[in-house]
């Protein structure tokens, strides 16, 4: 995998007489997993929109690899390399999850030539950890094994860079733990990943750089004992001193 750069270069989101995002900055390269963090309602999920092509920023732009993608289609920008999950599940839920993994596979195959789709796909299983399930509906997962099926449908497309959006909602600990594993493993191979994520314990350990967000502007960057220790996070996300 080629190495990547994402921008996200003074982006603002206005809703009528709302700021939703506040001139947000911060960037995403290949082989590192970066975190977003903050309270609810913070812009996390509507700045991942802009990122993608499904809302149309106010004032900034979206850069890949230098190239700047503000005024690019949804479609147009999977083709550059940005693939994402969402916040609330978007499986097909009809398909079973080997299905789910093959409509990205083969619309990949539009832009990207032949290529043994139905290999790929069942090492993508194999490495999400739900080949078991890869006969299962969709629908009848329950929803960490749901946010996983999503998880390889999105590796499907061979990303450079990987939007995750609470990714950890649904699963156990344990799963927890893999997941965290699985991502660093993904970053080792050289992907990129944006990480949206309440649990605390898996930002933590996971992620190389975090953002938090807070009423739409970033008010924190750093590592994680950065973050942690930062008096302004703690009142706004973390609660006390305590919590770091």
């Amino acid at each position: 995998m080629t190495g990547a750069r994402l921008d996200i270069d003074r982006v603002s989101v206005r809703f009528g007489g709302l700021l939703a995002v506040d001139t947000a900055t911060l960037h995403v390269e290949s082989g590192s997993v970066i975190g977003l963090i903050g309270p609810n309602g913070a812009g996390k999920t509507t700045l991942f929109n802009v990122i993608t092509g499904l809302l149309a920023p106010s004032g900034g732009a979206v850069l890949l690899d230098g190239r700047d993608l503000s005024n690019a289609k949804p479609y147009k920008r999977a083709r550059r390399g940005i693939a994402r999950t969402f916040q609330r599940l978007e499986a097909f839920g009809s398909l079973t999850v080997r299905e789910n993994v093959m409509v990205a596979a083969e619309m990949r195959r539009r832009w990207a030539g032949r290529f043994d789709a139905s290999s790929e796909v069942q090492a993508i299983l194999e490495r999400v950890g739900i080949a078991h399930l890869a006969d299962a509906r969709a629908e009848d997962l329950p929803t960490g094994n749901a946010r996983l099926c999503e998880l390889a449908r999105a590796l499907a497309v061979a990303p450079k860079i990987l939007l995750l959006d609470e990714p950890s909602s649904g699963l156990d600990e344990d799963e927890t733990d893999r997941l965290g594993l699985l991502l660093r493993d993904l970053a080792a191979d050289g992907l990129g990943v944006l990480l949206v994520e309440h649990d605390m314990p898996l930002v933590m350990t996971t992620c190389d750089y975090i953002h938090v967000l807070d009423f739409g502007r970033i008010i924190a960057r750093g590592t994680p004992s950065e973050v942690q220790s930062d008096e302004q996070v703690q009142r706004a996300y973390l609660g006390a001193k305590e919590s770091a």
